[in-house]
């Protein structure tokens, strides 16, 4: 049975003090079942919710964002979250913030392009980053969060606000909003896809802010990520704090999940300590294609995939006996 206590993400000075091992001090209660995917509508705004906006300014670069109440919202008193019922999406995050900031910087320094691209963003709650995104010319953007209430009463608002303001309401982004767990969320979502191999359908760009505190939903998220993301060139933009005292959660945690497994390379883009909160990073990562290979007499980079049984060379499935993931030919050369 779910708890009703509030949640903090931070431990106050009353707290016993942490030992720094995330893995070993994680003792999470069992979570409820999760409610159901859905999609949400856009028209799905409520009417019910007070809606107050709110400027941001990040460097310039102005954005709206709604404040609502947690109580009007969820019935909950005001709280950071509560596991497995409200998952943090009413309020803003700083990794938000830093995660807009660094997209803007990463495509004013060439480093990448939104345009007509897909984007998803998991665990959105205001949703700036993919509002951004929209601004920035992206062909879909799918927000998604696991409280469909958020959706309601704060990302389509958000967007609406954002586009209206930018004079860009008929954008030609495609904006959609979906609830649910990570667990089960890749079913509803477009391009998602159930193998975790795939060329011709996911996600260009994956962004998420502040999604990784919680160590027993990690392995989640990462699955969803791999059933999202397109291979082997999409890249995923995920901005956090190094580690969430009293949670066991972090950057570091997380990215050394992911280096232990050996699917993707993570490149760290930003650090950020301005004293708001501990240390925050911004960390990209994207499929590690780790090894060269001849293959059809063409010079390839390739991953080595211990799991994968079906593999791709120019768009083109091969079965092959070994375990082996490979990208676009690097040369035509012909051996």
């Amino acid at each position: 049975m779910a708890t009703s206590a509030n949640f903090q993400l931070f431990s106050s000075s009353g707290d016993k003090p942490s030992l720094g091992l995330g893995f070993l001090e994680s003792s999470e209660p069992p979570l409820p079942p999760p409610p159901p995917s859905i999609e949400v509508p856009s028209s799905e705004v409520s009417s019910s919710v007070k809606y107050t906006v709110e400027p941001v300014n990040l460097d310039g670069l102005t954005l709206l964002k709604g404040r609502v109440s947690t109580k009007e919202v969820l019935g909950l008193p005001n709280s950071d979250l509560v596991p497995g019922i409200y998952e943090g999406g009413l309020k803003l995050w700083e990794g938000s913030i830093d995660l807009v900031k660094a997209l803007r910087s990463e495509i004013q320094n060439d480093r990448l392009s939104l345009t007509e691209k897909r984007v998803l963003e998991l665990g959105c709650g205001h949703g700036l980053p993919g509002i951004f995104a929209c601004l920035e010319g992206a062909a879909e953007v799918h927000f998604q969060d696991f409280n469909a209430e958020v959706l309601r009463c704060l990302t389509i608002p958000n967007v609406n606000a954002n586009l209206l303001e930018k004079s860009q309401l008929d954008s030609a982004s495609e904006a959609r909003f979906f609830a649910g767990d990570w667990g089960e969320i890749h079913q509803l979502l477009p391009y998602a896809h159930e193998s975790e191999i795939s060329s011709e359908h996911g996600y260009d760009v994956i962004l998420m802010a502040e999604t990784i505190y919680s160590i027993s939903a990690q392995r989640d998220l990462y699955g969803l990520i791999k059933k999202c993301m397109i291979h082997p060139h999409g890249v995923v933009y995920m901005a956090g704090k190094k580690h969430y005292f009293g949670v066991g959660g972090g950057t570091r945690q997380f990215l050394s999940m992911l280096e232990k497994e050996g699917v993707m390379s993570a490149t760290l883009v930003a650090e950020v300590a301005d004293g708001s909160s501990n240390v925050r990073e911004l960390d990209q990562f994207q499929q590690e294609l780790n090894s060269v290979l001849v293959i059809e007499g063409k010079l390839c980079l390739c991953y080595i995939d211990p799991s994968a049984r079906v593999y791709q060379l120019n768009y083109q499935i091969l079965r092959l006996e070994g375990s082996l993931s490979v990208s676009q030919p690097i040369s035509d050369y012909a051996f």
